[in-house]
């Protein structure tokens, strides 16, 4: 289990979750976000335990240049009621609200 504070938030103590790791695997398995609870998505706590290095920090969102990935057609938005899936928030083309 790994606890992420998202510090972007005005009441970062509001935006605490934990991220379960498989002892085994080292494979991510759930976080406790309303995103990843709800839909069963990956999501950006997620993402930023599997950039963090060892000595604890992070880079939740590095950047990519992949231009195959912009025009991908992994886009799944239109089902989410106005909120972006995770492709489009990964390649920048969208941005999750706060």
């Amino acid at each position: 289990m790994v606890e992420v504070t998202n510090e972007s938030h005005d009441n970062p103590a509001d935006h605490q979750y934990t991220v379960a790791i498989d002892d085994l695997t080292e494979k991510l398995m759930a976080c406790t976000c309303p995103h990843h609870v709800h839909r069963n998505a990956y999501c950006k706590h997620m993402a930023a335990v599997e950039n963090a290095t060892d000595d604890g920090t992070l880079d939740a969102f590095p950047s990519e240049d992949n231009e195959d990935d912009a025009d991908s057609e992994d886009c799944d938005c239109d089902g989410l009621n106005g909120f972006p899936c995770w492709p489009c928030v990964r390649t920048g083309r969208t941005e999750l609200p706060n």
